[in-house]
Parts: structure tokens; C-alpha cells; sequence
């Protein structure tokens, strides 16, 4: 019982994770393109681009490993469901 629960909070752990470090990386990309955006104008307009890109960035990152996440649970669904119309196909095949 306790092993099961060991799991059950890695698991919590890594997605946890995983998500913070997409918003991270996210916000870190747009930050960066705000900035250089900005600084074309001027010193004020890079600090503000940077913050709204990274906020920008940060949103774009949350949304993006919620998809990602979404897309592998819909893709082991699938591959679960071909692989029981497999069986069944080879089943009547004998």
C-alpha cells in the first residue's frame, strides 16, 4: 500500500514539475522576444516588452503542456482502443 502512494505522489511531483518548468521555459522565450521587440524603441519599452512577453510567454506555457498532456492521454486511448480491434480482428482471422 505504501508503494502505491509512493507513486501516486511522484507522479504528482513530476507533472508538477513538468508544468512549472513549461511556463518557465515559455516565459523565458517570450521575455527574451519582448525585450529585443522593445529595445528597438527604446530602454523603457524593452523592461515593459520583456514583462508583458514573459507574462505572454508564461500563459502560452501553461496552455501549451496542458495540450501536450491532453494530446498523450488521447493518443494512449487511441493506440489502446486500435490495439483491442487488432486482437479481435486476429481473433476471427482463426
Amino acid at each position: 500500500m505504501e508503494e502505491s502512494r509512493l507513486g501516486t505522489i511522484q507522479e504528482t511531483v513530476r507533472g508538477r514539475t513538468t508544468r512549472a518548468l513549461g511556463r518557465a521555459r515559455y516565459a523565458a522565450i517570450g521575455g527574451a522576444i519582448g525585450g529585443g521587440v522593445g529595445g528597438l524603441i527604446s530602454r523603457n519599452a524593452a523592461s515593459t516588452g520583456a514583462g508583458i512577453g514573459a507574462l505572454i510567454g508564461a500563459i502560452v506555457g501553461e496552455t501549451r503542456t496542458d495540450v501536450d498532456s491532453l494530446f498523450d492521454e488521447l493518443a494512449e486511448t487511441v493506440g489502446a482502443a486500435r490495439s483491442g480491434e487488432t486482437d479481435e480482428q486476429d481473433e476471427d482471422a482463426v
